[in-house]
């Protein structure tokens, strides 16, 4: 009989699919006092990885700047035999060069503002990319779940 944890186990490419499919990403970042700072907000696949941005000054970009490990989490389901998730931790590449923000933040506008052309992300982005720093999450480790694969039983 199978382990459990390896029934429910999603494969790369369910990770790649479910990853590309949802919306918002928790993101965690260790504060100054050792403990987890937890967020959550949009983010794009900008050339195969997870990015995401905000402003330099954010509590997120000042943990990562001490320590650049993270943990992010996107997850779905509201019944337990629905629920799935993925969770990752890794280490953030942190991009503060205006044109290479202006691109990661345009991919991220225009994959979460649907109505938005390249070309007004780029502008709306133009007179952000000062303030702001890009993301690249870089993962190490991954663990999915996916409860539907029990087909109902628990």
């Amino acid at each position: 009989m199978p382990k459990r944890r390896d029934q429910i186990r999603m494969s790369d490419e369910e990770v790649r699919d479910f990853i590309a499919a949802s919306k918002s990403l928790q993101v965690a970042t260790i504060g100054p006092d050792g403990a987890p700072h937890l967020t959550t907000l949009w983010f794009a696949l900008v050339d195969g990885r997870i990015v995401f941005e905000t402003y330099s000054k954010s509590q997120k970009i000042v943990n990562l700047k001490r320590d650049p490990r993270m943990a992010v989490l996107l997850e779905d389901g509201t019944e337990y035999d629905q629920l799935r998730g993925v969770s990752m931790n890794g280490t953030a590449e942190l991009v503060s060069d205006p044109r290479a923000v202006k691109r990661l933040a345009a991919g991220v506008l225009t994959r979460n503002q649907p109505g938005f052309s390249r070309e007004q992300a780029e502008a709306a982005v133009e007179h952000m990319a000062a303030k702001r720093t890009a993301v690249v999450f870089h993962p190490e480790k991954v663990v999915s779940w996916d409860h539907r694969k029990l087909g109902g039983s628990d």
